[in-house]
């Protein structure tokens, strides 16, 4: 499906995330804007077969991340290599994303106020005014 078909449906396919350190790439310039996509049967089968991830059960992450963030700052294509040069926090924080857009179908998470205990949503991928 095609994002302008997602659009007219209502489905949303795309998250914008802000990444909480950002990559930093060959020049020094870090990037921490992106876009993630929703994931496809064919990208969690095709990760599964790829000889890396059978060597490495790990590197599946490495691979589903690939595929399914469209954007990073201004970086030219988010290929395995900027996927392993992530932050260990960002590498993560993308994690937690991936399940929640392809699992919970949201970015939000249920939180409390310590001072006047009023709940309210966050929305964790950092799109929402105010950032992450």
């Amino acid at each position: 499906m095609t994002v302008a078909a997602a659009q007219e449906t209502g489905l949303r396919i795309e998250y914008p995330f802000t990444l909480p350190r950002g990559y930093v790439d060959e020049h020094g310039r870090v990037h921490r804007e992106g876009v993630m996509r929703l994931a496809t049967a064919r990208d969690e089968i095709t990760t599964q077969a790829d000889q890396r991830a059978r060597q490495n059960p790990a590197y599946l992450t490495v691979l589903l991340l690939e595929r399914t963030v469209t954007t990073l700052g201004e970086v030219p294509a988010v290929d395995s290599f900027v996927v392993e040069n992530l932050f260990a926090s960002d590498l993560a924080f993308l994690q937690d994303l991936y399940r929640r857009i392809n699992a919970d179908g949201h970015t939000e998470v249920a939180v409390s106020c310590p001072h006047c205990g009023n709940d309210f949503a966050v929305d964790v991928a950092g799109d929402a005014p105010g950032g992450s």
